[in-house]
């Protein structure tokens, strides 16, 4: 208790500078945690790919189409399991800024591939049965206030025209990484009211037998398309995910900088302050050492001063973070998910104590080397 009092009593001593000191910890865990979050909306479609999906596109680009009829000849191929199919749409609700993917799917087989999106089966069996049907995330229903029965009109860009769609089925993730905030309808429907590329579709996705052997799958199904029209690329559904990150430039890089500064920095104030705040007590810590404090006890009050501070500042700063994603994606779209993960806070935390303790080595060290004497002449 009677350290307790003493912490207490060197918090209070400049209340503004302690203040300003966790305010700093604050702003910089509250930056540590949009980062974070960005950084695993960039990497979600990475992180929660199937280990046993594969993803075929054409080998061209991934905006030139496939046929369909490929999807016969790829269930023949040794180790494939399950194949399912779909192409993108592109349109969007009322203002173009209203983004969100969407695009037509194989009704018959795409559950069976991705099994992680679940809804109750009379309505999907409602949106199989209609033609102008579609599927939305619960995402998508809170972000527009969608209901069952609802009809969407969507605005085409690629496929131009006003198409409109009954909503019939609401999807849910079974993980909190599955991404909850697309639309599917029919791809019959779209090929029969599309203008061109009829017969064609924009990828295959397929389960594998045995995902040690997705690797070998893909190179037989690319073999087995070579020299034709339409020539493949087939890689894991993870490999696909993480080109497509790797598109938008080295986020990963970009994030670990910005934070290294912002640590460093954080590193740098905390630390002047803590040997100002030592300075200003030399001759209080020697008189303590004159009374019977050890060195050891000197030492880890001045510590545990620095870790306080880095707890409180760190605790408020990824508080705040956490409740600014509570809100959903402020983005309209670009990053369905948006969501402080648990891992991350306690690596925030563990950050905030380990600058909090490398801060407040240095005058604690040098407070146990103080000599009792010439301390107390110091004025």
């Amino acid at each position: 208790m009677k350290y307790f009092t003493i912490l207490w009593a060197n918090l209070r001593r400049k209340k503004l500078r302690t203040i300003l000191t966790i305010g700093s910890f604050a702003v910089a865990l509250f930056l540590f945690g949009i980062l974070a979050v960005v950084r695993g909306a960039f990497s979600q479609g990475v992180d929660v790919a199937g280990a046993d999906r594969l993803v075929i596109i054409n080998k061209i680009a991934i905006i030139q189409p496939l046929p369909l009829s490929y999807q016969a000849r790829i269930l023949q191929i040794p180790g494939v399991k399950e194949v399912t199919f779909a192409n993108w749409f592109g349109g969007y609700y009322q203002d173009e800024r209203n983004f969100f993917a969407n695009f037509a799917i194989d009704v018959d087989t795409w559950r069976s591939v991705y099994t992680e999106y679940v809804m109750p089966e009379e309505q999907w069996k409602a949106f199989a049965e209609d033609r102008e049907g579609c599927v939305i995330g619960e995402g998508l229903a809170e972000r527009f206030g969608w209901k069952i029965g609802d009809r969407i009109p969507m605005k085409g860009t690629i496929f131009t025209g006003t198409w409109e769609f009954n909503v019939r089925a609401i999807y849910k993730g079974k993980r909190l990484q599955d991404d909850v905030n697309s639309m599917w309808f029919q791809w019959k429907y779209f090929d029969e009211r599309k203008e061109f590329q009829k017969g064609l579709i924009g990828w295959f996705t397929l389960r594998v037998k045995d995902p040690d052997e997705a690797v070998q799958v893909a190179r037989t199904i690319d073999e087995t398309f070579a020299n034709s029209p339409y020539e493949t690329k087939a890689e894991t559904e993870k490999t696909f995910a993480a080109s497509w990150v790797k598109q938008m430039g080295n986020i990963e890089f970009l994030i670990l900088s910005i934070g290294s500064v912002v640590f460093f920095t954080l590193l740098l104030v905390t630390g002047n302050t803590m040997a100002i705040a030592v300075r200003e007590r030399t001759r209080e810590l020697a008189v303590l050492k004159a009374v019977g404090y050890s060195d050891v006890t000197l030492l880890l009050l001045i510590l545990s001063e620095s870790l306080i501070i880095a707890v409180l500042g760190g605790g408020v700063g990824l508080a705040l973070a956490k409740a600014f994603t509570l809100r959903g994606d402020p983005t309209g779209g670009l990053l369905p998910f948006f969501f402080l993960q648990g891992n991350a806070i306690w690596t925030g935390l563990a950050l905030a104590l380990a600058i909090g303790a490398i801060s407040g080595l240095a005058p604690a060290v040098s407070a146990t080397r103080l000599r009792v004497v010439d301390a107390l002449r110091r004025v």
